[in-house]
């Protein structure tokens, strides 16, 4: 059997790292037309960092794992075929803001028809709306081998940061196809590939729309929980409650469960903001604004927390940031990834840009050229928390990276200007400890 996965993303070139490594029968390309990105999976620096990734792909590269921008060749020589491309939010005409640009699933589309001869399974992937598997099937069908090809949605539930873990060890696998027997045979082979690791019964079969609805459903579930908690710290923090209490308190209802139960200056990441707007575009689609409504206010949260981190910054400092140093540690969405993509600190630090604080970002793993084309080229890049803190007026934690909990917080009290404001964003910092060192220490949803 031969895999081919369009698209050398984050979840194209992990998923199909993890297939090679538990299928060493199977051969598994992962194909992209951009030139620099394949010459980076076959380098010893991959373009993405995710724990465990490295090991997996320098084991199985050159066996049975290939990268390849010769995307037509593999296309032709596979069985299998996933498309695993982005599909970002439109930012143009109907749909803007809110709907998905399918654009690149549909020139995947196009080209797997010109260049296949034979019978292919085709798999979405990539996160879509409901029936995208008709436009695919649309296009294929407007083409004389159309018949070929069956179409299947496998959606990922990737968490970046524990990406391997959750592959070698995933709560489901969905699978959706067609009812119809070719349906079911294409819907069994894939089966049999994760069936190689993953136990029968993790792996859970739906018709095709189910299937690429419930993507959508788990992001906009975990996305709500979260603000949800962060709408909580609010009211924690005027009325002196203790967020982190209240949330131990009720994730111990079996009803509710711990789980996306910590409050911090908001969700990022590729998806969640992304899947939610999905949502809110299909349901005015579909007549139902009450239903848009209801999930455009998990975004309204969000973007809320953030705004409400920086206002309590700006205050912090009297008022003031003109020509003030703030250092902010952390600036990937998340620890344990390189991953920038609607990250609260690209927000957070565009407020405080915008108040003329003097911005110095530190970051283990994001590039400095990064951080500067998101945020201004004004800010200053650090290579350490401490040279990030000399001479800061305040420390802004905006990412959990485990080395923060550790850092020598008296001696950078020492280095910097008095008095001198720590800001936790993740709530992973002793505030009562900071504060016998001298801080005005303060934490998200804390009395």
């Amino acid at each position: 059997m031969k895999i081919c996965c369009i698209g050398a993303g984050y979840v194209g070139g992990p998923t199909m790292a993890m297939i090679a490594k538990k299928c060493h029968d199977i051969d598994v390309a992962v194909v992209d037309l951009n030139e620099a990105r394949i010459a980076a999976w076959n380098s010893d620096c991959l373009p993405i960092y995710e724990p465990g990734l490295q090991e997996i792909v320098e084991d199985r590269r050159g066996k049975n794992l290939t990268f390849s921008t010769e995307v037509k060749s593999h296309i032709k020589l596979a069985d299998i075929i996933f498309i695993s491309v982005g599909t970002p939010t439109k930012n143009y005409g109907i749909g803007a803001g809110q709907a998905p640009e399918l654009g690149y699933i549909e020139g995947c589309a196009r080209m797997i028809a010109e260049a296949c001869d034979g019978p292919k399974i085709v798999i979405e992937k990539s996160t879509v709306p409901v029936r995208t598997a008709e436009l695919v099937k649309s296009v294929f069908e407007g083409y004389e081998k159309g018949h070929l090809f069956e179409i299947l949605s496998n959606p990922e539930f990737l968490a970046e940061g524990t990406a391997i873990t959750d592959l070698e060890n995933p709560d489901r696998v969905l699978i959706g196809g067609d009812s119809t027997e070719s349906g079911k045979k294409a819907v069994q082979t894939v089966v049999d590939v994760y069936n190689r690791w993953v136990p029968r019964e993790k792996i859970v079969t739906t018709n095709v729309w189910s299937s690429e609805l419930s993507k959508l459903v788990a992001n906009a579930f975990l996305a709500q929980r979260v603000s949800s908690i962060n709408a909580i710290s609010a009211v924690c923090e005027a009325s002196g409650a203790d967020v982190e209490e209240v949330a131990n308190a009720i994730g111990m209802d079996s009803r509710i469960g711990p789980k996306f139960l910590k409050s911090s200056v908001g969700f990022g990441g590729s998806c969640f903001q992304k899947d939610i707007l999905n949502l809110v575009y299909l349901s005015g689609h579909f007549g139902l604004p009450e239903v848009a409504e209801y999930w455009n206010q998990v975004i309204t949260m969000n973007e809320y927390q953030r705004k409400r981190f920086s206002r309590k910054v700006i205050h912090s400092l009297f008022n003031t940031l003109q020509g003030k140093r703030i250092a902010v540690l952390g600036f990937a969405f998340k620890k344990d990834t390189n991953d920038t993509r609607e990250s609260a600190a690209i927000y957070i630090c565009r407020d405080l840009l915008e108040e003329g604080a003097d911005i110095v970002v530190y970051d283990p793993q994001v590039p400095a050229a990064e951080i500067k084309q998101l945020t201004n080229e004004s800010v200053k890049i650090a290579s350490s928390a401490e040279e990030a803190a000399k001479d800061a007026h305040a420390v802004l934690v905006l990412t959990e990276w485990d080395e923060f909990k550790d850092l020598d917080y008296s001696a950078i009290y020492q280095s910097m200007v008095k008095p001198a404001h720590i800001f936790d964003g993740r709530n992973i910092l002793d505030l009562p400890k900071l504060e016998s060192i001298g801080f005005n220490a303060s934490g998200v949803g804390k009395p």
